[in-house]
């Protein structure tokens, strides 16, 4: 592609990756419903599926519909990996000149496709699609709404929690996310880090169309540990002050008790000052190990240089 004005025809125009996780019930109509919708933009699509190891028979219907038209393309990891390490292998995988990714529950609305590529058109290398309203259940909103406002902090951002993964981007911002090396990629932050000129654009946020999510309160808390080790250092900046507060809370406390044994009032010599400083020193150590295993447990992750995502079988994918 011409660098400068990006205008050399793709083969593909546009690729939509899509992580499929338990959606046996559902992906059928889900890809009918975006072939439908690709076909009014142009003929020259592709459409990537990328099994997350899902214990149900979403691959059988894959196979099925890769089947029946070329441009369905379907990747099996070989075990759950997660939703962004799935959505690093259909990235890999696609040819698209603007790349769209989705989820598979119908919440990314199929209909907004053609708005967000008209969108893109006006100039823009990434239209990043704003939820108007999330549909989700509330213990779900007030957790992710929590996340990011700690996220925001950690990282001196103000991250914008309505954007997901949903939204069409460039290639060259494609290519930019993939060239990370980190060994765990948040989606929607990389594309948000890699930079470029992007807009966003408001549109209703869909209902489930079966089953409920399979992001367990766990799994978020995971993933948010994951997400704020990767991309913040704050938590450290944030240990060396609680350890000077906590030092100068010990020296008043020192100096204290040290009024009192003159004015008499202490009857033990040493007993409250060797109590507190063993809990407050002891609890700070373990406190700041914590921290640090932590991130040099991310360190050893990215030293053993191990691949994110194993492709068990492809189908319509080349190489």
């Amino acid at each position: 592609m011409n660098a400068t004005t990006g205008t050399m025809a793709h083969e593909v125009l546009i690729s939509v990756v899509i992580p499929v996780y338990r959606a046996e019930l559902m992906i059928t109509e889900l890809v009918n419903k975006i072939s439908s919708e690709l076909q009014t933009i142009s003929d020259k699509y592709e459409i990537i599926l990328v099994e997350d190891g899902g214990p149900d028979n979403s691959w059988l219907k894959i196979k099925e519909l890769c089947a029946a038209d070329q441009r369905i393309k379907g990747i099996k990891l070989s075990r759950n990996f997660g939703q962004h390490n799935a959505i690093s292998a259909g990235l890999t995988c696609s040819k698209g000149e603007w790349v769209v990714v989705s989820d598979c529950d119908f919440q990314d609305n199929p209909e907004n496709i053609p708005k967000l590529y008209n969108e893109a058109l006006k100039g823009y290398d990434i239209v990043f699609a704003r939820r108007s309203y999330r549909t989700d259940g509330l213990l779900k909103r007030l957790s992710s709404k929590f996340f990011y406002k700690v996220f925001s902090y950690l990282t001196d951002s103000n991250y914008d929690e309505s954007i997901a993964n949903f939204g069409i981007y460039n290639r060259k911002a494609i290519n930019a996310v993939l060239s990370m090396k980190e060994p765990f990629k948040f989606f929607a932050l990389a594309t948000q880090w890699v930079g470029f000129n992007s807009t966003t654009l408001i549109i209703a946020h869909g209902v489930r169309k079966n089953g409920k999510s399979t992001y367990t309160l766990s799994k978020l808390f995971n993933l948010a540990f994951m997400v704020i080790l990767t991309y913040s250092q704050k938590p450290l900046i944030l240990t060396v002050k609680t350890g000077i507060f906590i030092s100068l809370m010990s020296l008043a406390f020192v100096i204290y008790n040290i009024v009192r044994w003159y004015m008499g009032k202490i009857v033990v010599l040493g007993y409250s000052s060797l109590i507190a400083s063993i809990w407050l020193i002891g609890g700070m150590i373990i406190f700041i190990l914590g921290i640090l295993g932590l991130y040099l447990g991310k360190a050893f992750e990215g030293i053993k240089n191990r691949p994110v995502y194993i492709v068990d079988s492809a189908i319509n994918v080349i190489s």
